[in-house]
């Protein structure tokens, strides 16, 4: 607000001034009630896929192991095979799975292999109708 002061009829000045009583009672309210409402607000919980112990082990599986060679092998339940060419993986792995699409295949690859290499192991895998298809990783830290 702005006020004149006059001393004898004569108009000098006005002083300008900012009335902070409303402004500090608005703010007062504001905290009030963020204090009341922050309790009652909920944090959302996120489940994280995690890699890990498994909760068991299948009974039945193929694993194609691809060396440092890129030389593709296959494993059934844990039993080593020859040595395989990748046009020959599909007919092999539907072979072991004897009709059973549900039998997990597990690749395996060292290191040092070519992502391509396992990409194209996985793909010749989907082309020929194998329904479940992972990766195998190393436990623990990795060096």
């Amino acid at each position: 607000m702005a006020a004149l002061i006059q001393r004898g009829g004569v108009r000098r000045r006005t002083i300008s001034e900012i009335n902070m009583v409303p402004f500090i009672d608005v703010m007062l309210v504001l905290l009030i009630i963020f204090m009341v409402t922050a309790p009652l607000i909920t944090t959302g919980m996120v489940d994280l896929p995690s890699v890990g112990k498994s909760k068991q082990r299948p009974e039945h599986f193929v694993e194609l192991v691809i060396g440092a060679d890129e030389q593709l092998r296959m494993r059934v339940d844990g039993k080593d095979s020859a040595t395989l060419r990748l046009a020959d993986v599909a007919a092999r792995v539907t072979e072991v799975q004897a009709g059973n699409a549900n039998t997990p295949v597990v690749i395996s690859a060292d290191r040092n292999v070519k992502y391509e290499t396992v990409v194209k192991a996985m793909d010749v895998l989907q082309r020929a109708g194998v329904q479940r298809v992972g990766l195998s990783v190393k436990q623990g830290a990795g060096s």
